[in-house]
């Protein structure tokens, strides 16, 4: 797996969890709690948006780490790979 591929990976990760802290805080009615899960998913957002302009930093300065080349990369090779079976 390429770095390109964790960070994406893990910035899906972050999204579900900050989804789920949105909820738990909509969820409880413990206002301690509320709060508690408000200011996590307020943090996991802020980390998610760090983490986002990262990812566009990075797809800038190294074309290969955007999910559409790695995609079509994946392709590519498995087209290949297709192509050298039949022709054994």
């Amino acid at each position: 797996m390429t770095t390109g591929t964790k960070v994406h990976q893990s910035l899906g990760m972050m999204k579900m969890l900050s989804g789920n802290f949105h909820t738990f805080a909509m969820d409880t009615q413990d206002p301690m709690a509320k709060q508690m899960y408000t200011n996590f998913g307020k943090q996991m957002d802020q980390m998610i948006t760090d983490l986002t302009n990262r990812i566009g930093y990075i797809e800038g300065q190294e074309p290969q780490y955007k999910m559409e080349n790695m995609a079509q990369q994946q392709t590519d090779i498995a087209h290949n790979n297709q192509q050298s079976m039949q022709k054994d």
